[in-house]
């Protein structure tokens, strides 16, 4: 489990936005400090797009950062599933590199190892790995079903795989590509942001239950070693 875990709780979206952007961005600017470039990871959906909106106003040297989703749904880029779309848009005005880690592979193994070969280009480690969670207690899209023993312990070289969640997810019922419990625990930082009380309680009884968690995010934050800030929108 991550070494420490602090949690910062908000009563309005703004606030936590702000929080986050401020947090992000500087993570961001220290790997730049230190290393002249950046790499992170960033989650799709509703809830962190307002945070990437905002994030994107920040003064920050966007043409010496690479982006890449936590995850994506394997569907057409001008698809409203497709994670990487809603980066892309976002960013790319601003002189990001977006990179996405889908494919036209029509079997999901099989995208999941060309996002694999693709990553495998970037300098590692990320800089950040931003993770959201579902009410399912699933992160990234490491979700129950035939994959998840993969993504979660697939060698430290794996940074990710194709999965089938089962069942798939109303919301999306598609296969997706993730990165693995390898590669998000390899990130030099990690934040997680959530919205609302039934997700805190899913949460917390994940971090109690760690690797025994029937969670998915409980296993993927038993491996994480570096502190982790997690940021609560409350009800």
């Amino acid at each position: 489990m991550a070494e420490e875990i602090e949690w910062w709780d908000f009563d309005a979206a703004e606030d936590l936005i702000d929080a986050v952007v401020g947090d992000v961005s500087f993570i961001i600017e220290s790997a730049l400090d230190a290393r002249g470039q950046a790499l992170v990871a960033f989650p799709g959906g509703s809830t962190p797009k307002p945070i990437l909106e905002k994030l994107a106003q920040a003064n920050i040297r966007w043409k010496s950062v690479t982006i890449i989703p936590t995850d994506d749904r394997l569907v057409p880029v001008d698809n409203p599933l497709s994670n990487v779309a809603m980066i892309a848009k976002i960013f790319i005005p601003k002189g990001a590199r977006v990179l996405p880690i889908t494919s036209d592979a029509a079997d999901y193994k099989l995208a999941g190892s060309a996002a694999n070969a693709r990553l495998a280009d970037l300098h590692w480690p990320p800089d950040l790995v931003w993770l959201g969670m579902g009410a399912d207690g699933h992160t990234a899209s490491i979700f129950p079903g035939p994959d998840f023993e993969t993504a979660m312990d697939a060698g430290k070289d794996v940074r990710a795989v194709g999965v089938a969640p089962d069942p798939l997810p109303a919301e999306a019922p598609v296969n997706r590509v993730t990165l693995t419990g390898a590669a998000i625990s390899a990130a030099r930082t990690a934040i997680l942001v959530i919205n609302g009380a039934k997700k805190r309680e899913v949460l917390e009884a994940a971090i109690e239950e760690g690797n025994k968690s029937a969670y998915p995010v409980g296993r993927v934050l038993d491996k994480i070693v570096v502190p982790l800030d997690i940021y609560c929108l409350d009800d």
